[in-house]
């Protein structure tokens, strides 16, 4: 996916903004999950075929992690540090989904279609977060 992709996407050709955005929607697409998590973690798991212990866990994680990623988004130059930090946590988070799906989870149809969405989006944010840093970069350099 090119800079120029990745812009059109965000509406901006300002890499600085095309940055904040998708930390922005990545905060929000996590803290939506996990307050989810949290808030019907016992459906949630059995409609997924998980532990409800497991999503509670996960609903708090998310959502101190959508916090914090909402605060970087927020700023008008998020730290490359942080930004790649963030990067490298939704690349392991898609990673270990599929890991967990094929070695210790049994989920239902649900849980399984559920597991590779939401490990392909983070992914995704991984990847147009990539892009918009490398895309920021190149114009300070």
């Amino acid at each position: 996916m090119s800079a120029t992709q990745i812009a059109a996407l965000a509406r901006t050709s300002d890499p600085h903004t095309m940055l904040r955005r998708f930390l922005a929607l990545d905060a929000a697409v996590t803290g939506a999950n996990g307050l989810a998590y949290l808030a019907a973690s016992g459906p949630l798991g059995r409609f997924l075929g998980t532990g409800s212990g497991l999503l509670l866990g996960l609903g708090v994680f998310l959502t101190v992690y959508a916090v914090a990623v909402g605060l970087l988004a927020a700023r008008a130059r998020p730290a490359a540090l942080p930004v790649r930090a963030v990067i490298e946590a939704n690349l392991a988070w898609a990673a270990l989904s599929f890991v967990a799906l094929g070695l210790w989870l049994s989920p239902t149809t649900a849980g399984a279609v559920w597991t590779v969405l939401q490990a392909l989006t983070v992914g995704g944010f991984a990847l147009v977060q990539h892009v918009a840093l490398k895309a920021r970069q190149d114009i300070s350099e």
